[in-house]
């Protein structure tokens, strides 16, 4: 494969990106199945492909995903900036300034908002973090609005009274779909910053150089 193809140089975000729709597919057409199989045996009318996609069952088990990944990576960026982990490639150094510690100076090849400077400079210094929040954030009350329209249209199957947005945001049961979802995601990242102190993968950069001792941070 040509280093100058499209795909080589981009390689990585095409493949993640692929995967993820493929992941999302499949939980469309198994939650479409198993939301049907429970509407059949509580006597229920079955939903088309269109209607599922509208309802709170596909919206709330996919953004209540989202919303955790985004929460861990926005809090896993911020928290890199100061705390430290003596042995981890996924830490910076223990003593020194990094590169990413210096303070940006325009050049001709500098991303526009570093060349303007002011406060779009100062915005542009958090960006990353400010742009994970915000994906947060909207993907909290997309979860927020799923789960309580999947709520009410149980409530609904049952002939039960549906409940309003204000009392369902202290039900114990949204609160449960995000925090087991969250201390997933904090796991994951805390099991890559220890085990990366002690084990390697040749060739990746979330590695430390194989024979790099265990207590030194790179």
């Amino acid at each position: 494969m040509s280093k100058n193809s499209f795909f080589y140089r981009n390689s990585l975000s095409i493949v993640l990106l692929a995967l993820m729709l493929s992941c999302l597919l499949g939980q469309f057409f198994t939650g479409w199945k198993t939301e049907n199989k429970e509407l059949a045996e509580n006597g229920n009318a079955l939903l088309s492909f269109g209607q599922y996609i509208h309802s709170g069952h596909f919206i709330q088990a996919t953004f209540e995903n989202w919303e955790s990944e985004f929460l861990q990576m926005m809090l896993y960026i911020v928290l890199t900036v100061s705390l430290r982990q003596k042995g981890s490639s996924e830490s910076k150094s223990l003593e020194g300034e990094e590169d990413v510690d210096k303070e940006p100076k325009p050049h001709p090849k500098a991303p526009w908002p570093v060349k303007k400077g002011g406060i779009w400079l100062k915005l542009y210094n958090h960006s990353l973090s400010i742009a994970f929040a915000i994906l947060f954030l909207l993907s909290f009350g997309m979860h927020f609005y799923g789960s309580l329209k999947d709520y009410n249209e149980e409530q609904i199957s049952k002939e039960q009274p549906t409940t309003t947005a204000i009392h369902y945001i202290s039900d114990s049961r949204f609160w449960f779909e995000s925090f087991q979802n969250w201390q997933s995601e904090f796991l994951a990242v805390f099991s890559i910053v220890i085990l990366s102190i002690w084990l390697r993968e040749k060739g990746s950069p979330e590695s430390k150089p194989v024979d790099m001792p265990h207590d030194e941070t790179p």
